[in-house]
């Protein structure tokens, strides 16, 4: 009997573990390399993460990208952005909530800074990556072995921790946390934690939004909304 072409299934934990050290790598990589070496690696661990979860047997079902599921999943992600959108104008007009906008990252940069990190960066550095990892392979790897519930914690918990690095500088990056946190090491490492606290609580929302939407646009929309608008208040109240 001739070979198969394709290796043999990997059962559903072992793809978890090989996810989570591809996310590692790329977590340190991402970190220490922004621009288009982040872009790219972002694009090279998407696609190399859903072939883990086609490796272990899964679908475009299993990483919300069934096709019968776009069209929703898009019109959930532009009535998201739109929230997103009112609730940040709202955010930046009004002086008791306005500092939580301020952020000196963005002091010295240009129009077109902003618009390759809306355009470029957070849709595929950021948001495209994350969601395929968290939200498309792990959650679909666990829901499949253990139901929703189990997905969503590990996919939060794991999305959690993957901030750890980009919230290093967090505390002296943002004066309303400078405030809160000061600038000593222990207000730094309070920072991180509660980074991580936020983005694991974070998770669970887009978790939801996958479940009941059926497709990755859902939590792709609010993800790109939530950040890209985020830029764009810090750069005009700089």
């Amino acid at each position: 009997m001739p070979q198969s072409r394709f290796p043999r299934r990997i059962g559903t934990w072992p793809a978890v573990g090989l996810t989570v050290a591809v996310l590692v790598v790329a977590n340190l990589v991402m970190h220490r390399w922004s621009g288009p070496i982040g872009v790219l690696t972002a694009v090279v661990v998407s696609a190399l993460l859903l072939g883990v979860l086609r490796w272990a047997g899964g679908t475009r079902a299993d990483a919300g990208l069934a096709p019968g599921t776009l069209a929703r999943g898009a019109r959930w992600a532009l009535a998201l952005a739109g929230v997103v959108a009112v609730v940040y104008l709202a955010g930046a007009l009004l002086p008791p909530t306005r500092t939580l906008f301020e952020d000196r990252r963005y002091e010295g940069m240009s129009a077109g800074g902003l618009l390759l990190r809306v355009l470029v960066t957070v849709p595929v550095g950021t948001v495209l990556v994350e969601e395929v990892a968290f939200r498309g392979v792990l959650y679909g790897l666990v829901d499949r072995a253990r139901g929703a519930v189990w997905a969503t914690t590990v996919s939060s918990l794991l999305f959690g921790l993957w901030h750890v690095l980009p919230s290093l500088h967090l505390a002296t990056a943002k004066p309303a946390l400078t405030a809160v946190f000061g600038d000593s090491a222990v207000g730094a490492g309070l920072a991180v934690a509660g980074a991580v606290l936020f983005t694991a609580a974070a998770g669970v929302l887009f978790c939801e939004l996958r479940r009941r939407s059926g497709s990755l646009l859902a939590p792709m929309g609010l993800h790109w909304a939530v950040n890209a608008f985020g830029y764009v208040a810090g750069f005009l109240l700089r």
